[in-house]
């Protein structure tokens, strides 16, 4: 496997990292380092153990996702922020599709790689973080076979416990790639142009089965 999908595969297992869905309550009260290494310990336990999932079963690891992953992830400021500057000029109605095709081609794009999931676990780094901040990274690293792999969270302070706004695998950061990518089609096709080719990516891979 090289380096390149062993990332992509990481940082799909760790946005699933998310899955866990901690109670409400809990989730409020846990630090950020904490709720991430809970919660990926209990993704990947759930994974491993998850036959339909290591075969690759595709609406299972969507439905997954969809329902365990976003309740853990600022996602509007995530779309947001991969939109850049151009989200302001954004109608409501834009606004919304945007969010629906962007987290639809962020779950096929990581689900596909759960399936590859053997033997990896995560380690926490330390946090360096005052107990007053409201915005923090949470360092990590995969381990597995082969070398460590980075992984990093940017996460939050909310009313309802901290989110994830955006991760960073092997040195990239997931929001500043988009950015790029969104600021082109934008740029070439405006608003319209970016959701109707994220929404024509989407129905490919769906119907391709590809992630």
């Amino acid at each position: 496997m090289n380096r390149r999908t062993l990332g992509r595969l990481l940082s799909a297992t760790l946005s699933l990292a998310l899955l866990a869905g901690a109670p409400f309550v809990r989730a409020a009260e846990e630090a950020p380092d904490a709720l991430i290494k809970r919660v990926s310990t209990e993704v990947l336990d759930a994974i491993k153990s998850d036959k339909a999932t290591q075969a690759g079963d595709t609406s299972r690891v969507l439905a997954l996702v969809d329902t365990k992953v976003m309740p853990n992830v600022n996602f509007t400021r995530m779309t947001a922020s991969a939109v850049g500057r151009n989200w302001r000029q954004a109608t409501p109605a834009q606004k919304t599709r945007l969010q629906e095709e962007f987290k639809t081609l962020l779950i096929r794009t990581y689900s596909g790689a759960l399936s590859q999931v053997k033997d990896q676990s995560l380690n926490v780094k330390p946090l360096r973080a005052a107990p007053t901040d409201t915005e923090v990274t949470v360092r990590t690293e995969v381990v597995g076979r082969g070398d460590p792999v980075q992984l990093d969270y940017r996460m939050e302070k909310t009313p309802t416990g901290w989110k994830i706004y955006d991760l960073n695998v092997l040195g990239v950061w997931l929001v500043e790639t988009y950015r790029t990518q969104f600021a082109q089609e934008i740029n070439a096709n405006g608003i319209d142009g970016l959701i109707a080719s994220m929404s024509q990516r989407n129905k490919t891979n769906a119907g391709s089965g590809k992630s």
